[in-house]
């Protein structure tokens, strides 16, 4: 009988399990905090089986892997991330990432988290485009992302596979709206008396983001300034707050003080009367925020609330479709009106609280003059003050010219 080869030192030790009818592996890979042994253990139908099923949980320990890992799957990677890994984000933020996991948990979920790879995930990506918009597919891929990147943390997978996959061009979404000049006038007028009038038109004539008008709080409005003062102090509103998490603006830059036009100074003024009088009218129900538009009781406006109010008052002015505008579409009025009348597009960033012009440009850009004039003008005006007579031009040619 031929001896038994010995196994290399430190390979571990392997036994047959009567009860499992396999064979187990197990080694001591290292002590945890208290002295307690770590050990691994990997089974097989054969002795090299569980060798080779050992060395690979020896692996994973020393790359960082939890035990269970092989078993942990994309749907409770999702949910412990939904769970534990948001941090302080809002309530509506919580939901809309609620919401978008349903995509990865509907088509993903089962699929073991170690063996998910990218062209999984792009093939995924690619035919959700068909039904969702692009924003839509780099929101649902955040998700996963970031389940993943948490999961790495957790020593629940190696590697994050989703960093890999691209996203595809998804459904066009929603383009923004913006009134034009007529369109504007016609809002301002027609809905005086609705309600919504002051928030209408402190919206279109001041470029503020819906949260933030929704938080504004009369503290922050000087309806009166100081025409008096040495340097005279206009109506202003302070921007400093909206309805995120925390009360903070967007960004820093968001933080900013706004002269007020006269529109809105007279708006918000009947506002502020028809507002005492709801207050009187609701008694002790009536709970104070402070806020310059509240509910009939004083409570916070959410965002339902203003897209219906706001679509009501729509209602008052002919040849709009309120169930195509939303309160956001004011802003968005208000940077295209600014462009129309010649405001610099630096200027307009200032305005609405971007941080440069990179936000305004990419955001709104099919509302700012699409042809830059400033040039053109400039050099008109050099050369006229200097004299120079544009050469005359042949009938050909004048009507080969284009109009600009």
């Amino acid at each position: 009988m031929t001896e038994r080869q010995r196994r290399p030192h430190g390979e571990g030790s392997v036994y047959w399990d009567e009860r499992r009818q396999r064979y187990l592996a197990a080694k001591v890979v290292g002590y945890d905090a208290r002295g307690k042994r770590i050990v691994r253990r990997g089974s097989g139908k054969t002795e090299s089986a569980a060798l080779r099923a050992l060395r690979d949980r020896v692996k994973e320990y020393e790359a960082g892997i939890r035990v269970g890992a092989d078993r942990y799957t994309v749907k409770q990677a999702v949910d412990d991330w939904l769970e534990l890994g948001q941090g302080k984000a809002g309530e509506r933020t919580t939901e809309k990432h609620e919401y978008l996991a349903r995509h990865v948990v509907e088509h993903l979920g089962a699929r073991k988290l170690k063996d998910l790879r990218a062209d999984e995930v792009e093939r995924w990506l690619l035919a959700l485009a068909q039904s969702q918009s692009t924003r839509t597919l780099r929101e649902t891929r955040s998700v996963l992302n970031r389940a993943v990147r948490r999961a790495m943390v957790q020593g629940m997978v190696v590697r994050n596979v989703v960093e890999l996959a691209q996203i595809p061009r998804g459904q066009a979404g929603r383009d923004s709206r913006s009134l034009t000049l007529r369109q504007a006038d016609d809002v301002l007028g027609r809905t005086v008396g609705h309600p919504m009038h002051a928030y209408i038109v402190l919206s279109l004539t001041t470029g503020l983001r819906t949260e933030e008008v929704r938080a504004l709080e009369w503290r922050h409005v000087d309806l009166e300034g100081r025409p008096d003062a040495d340097v005279a102090v206009p109506a202003s509103v302070n921007v400093w707050r909206s309805v995120r998490v925390g009360g903070d603006t967007k960004t820093r830059t968001s933080r900013r003080t706004l002269e007020l036009p006269t529109i809105a100074v007279r708006a918000l003024r009947m506002h502020q009367s028809t507002q005492a009088e709801v207050r009187a009218s609701a008694g002790d129900r009536w709970e104070e925020h402070g806020l310059v538009f509240a509910s009939q009781v004083g409570t916070p406006l959410d965002a339902s609330n203003v897209r219906r109010q706001f679509r009501d008052a729509l209602r008052r002015v002919p040849g709009l479709n309120p169930s195509e505008w939303t309160p956001r579409d004011l802003r968005h009025s208000f940077v295209s009106l600014m462009s129309e009348h010649g405001v610099p597009l630096e200027e307009i960033s200032r305005l609405v609280g971007h941080s440069g012009t990179a936000v305004t440009e990419a955001v709104y850009r099919h509302e700012l003059r699409p042809v830059l004039q400033t040039g053109a003008r400039a050099m008109d005006d050099l050369f006229s003050a200097m004299g120079v007579e544009e050469p005359a031009v042949s009938g050909d040619e004048e009507g080969g010219r284009g109009v600009a």
